[in-house]
């Protein structure tokens, strides 16, 4: 494979879905071209970091390195689209400094450790119903669709507050704007599909804040909906566009690695059962699901000032896309990248990026992880696969789409 044809792999939704052909692609970057030139006649040029270092670089010299103008890549159609009438969201991930630290303290309270250990026993408890579930189903079942996409869902709608009734219609809209490109999962392949199902949000959530601002409640939908930017109340497109980020990224990500944590598992049973054997392995063990998974696939940013990076001289307007799956893989980081390792220490993974856009939910991330292995290891006997587990398409978040067990539970 040359770097050119390795290079498309991030503009090809289905290469997201075949792992061996995905990581192959990045090992070639990352050796013969770690900063490579994409072009494609779909999409703007734009330079892949597949390195952990130059990755970590750009994440930390934020004000060299902005969001905007796109967070995440879009093909011409989608950039004309933004240009002629602006972004169809504005969350935390299309802000920079000073905004983007002023938005993110609207939240960052119930993101403290101090608060979230006040969720344990909640978790815990759904963590034994997700387990309680598995055993109802008759030892089969689809684990990414039954166990890793309901669990937590229940917990992100739990804190903001949403009703269970809502819960379906959550993640149905979720797998349609993140799985947009997957045709079993999106709504439609155009990009008016896409703007409608974001607009579905916006309905939902105008009159979730409508509900809110009258009725205020002490859930963080009402911490979203009544939040004032200094003295004035939060602007209806970022008071949406913070419900949209935290209803989706807040459970879709974590339903990935689940997934791929109990596949990883399954796979190496010489792993799984070096969990079982030593619960305290469980806090390296979710950050290496973390790892192996990682469900943010790329973030994008744009140069605002000339900067060279491994040699290579970047210019004002260059966009560059950062792999995370790559970056996590990389040799000179990581002792045998290939090898899931429940142990591994140290494990300095990005999947959660780095420096001041570091994902807020992190810590639930990993609490959510440790308490379904927690509640599943010890009553597990037995766990193979009985079937073919599948990727879905993607090129910004994603994972397993279907992971049929079969298992035995005490």
């Amino acid at each position: 494979m040359t770097p050119e044809e390795a290079g498309l792999v991030f503009v090809t939704p289905e290469a997201y879905a075949d792992e061996e052909r995905f990581h192959a692609a990045c090992a070639v970057l990352r050796r013969e071209d770690p900063i490579h030139l994409v072009e494609h006649p779909d999409f703007a040029p734009f330079h892949v970091i597949t390195k952990h270092a130059d990755v970590h670089e750009i994440e930390v010299h934020h004000q060299e390195w902005h969001n905007a103008p796109k967070p995440v890549l879009a093909n011409l159609e989608a950039d004309r689209r933004r240009e002629e009438q602006g972004d169809l969201l504005r969350t935390l991930i299309h802000m920079d400094e000073p905004d983007h630290r002023t938005y993110r303290n609207v939240t960052a309270d119930w993101f403290l450790p101090k608060n979230l250990a006040l969720l344990e026993g909640r978790l815990a408890e759904l963590a034994r119903l997700s387990v309680d579930r598995m055993a109802e189903l008759g030892g089969e079942c689809d684990f990414a669709r039954d166990i890793a996409m309901q669990y937590p869902l229940q917990v992100i709608l739990a804190i903001l507050g949403l009703p269970e009734s809502d819960y379906p219609r959550m993640l149905q809209l979720t797998q349609e704007l993140f799985g947009a490109a997957d045709e079993e999962l999106g709504r439609g392949a155009s990009l008016e599909d896409l703007v409608q199902v974001i607009n579905d949000f916006f309905v939902y959530f105008t009159a979730l804040t409508e509900e809110r601002r009258a009725t205020p409640t002490s859930d963080l939908a009402s911490t979203i909906a009544n939040a004032r930017i200094g003295d004035d109340p939060m602007g209806i497109m970022e008071t949406i566009s913070y419900y949209v980020i935290v209803a989706t990224a807040g459970h879709d990500t974590t339903s990935s690695a689940l997934a791929g944590g109990m596949q990883a598992l399954i796979e190496h049973p010489d792993q799984l059962a070096r969990l079982q054997a030593d619960p305290s392995l469980l806090a390296t063990a979710a950050d290496e699901i973390i790892r192996w998974v990682t469900p943010v696939k790329h973030f994008m940013r744009s140069c605002t000032t000339p900067y060279e990076l491994r040699g290579h001289r970047f210019e004002p307007g260059d966009q560059v896309l950062m792999s995370y799956p790559s970056a996590n893989r990389d040799e000179e980081v990581f002792d045998d990248p290939f090898r899931f390792d429940v142990g591994r220490s140290p494990n300095k993974h990005l999947a959660f990026g780095f420096g001041v856009h570091y994902c807020l939910g992190a810590m639930l991330a990993r609490m959510e992880i440790k308490a379904v292995l927690t509640e599943l290891l010890p009553r597990l006997r037995s766990i193979e696969l009985a079937g073919e587990p599948e990727l879905m398409k993607t090129l910004f978040v994603g994972g397993l789409k279907r992971l049929p067990v079969r298992y035995e539970l005490a």
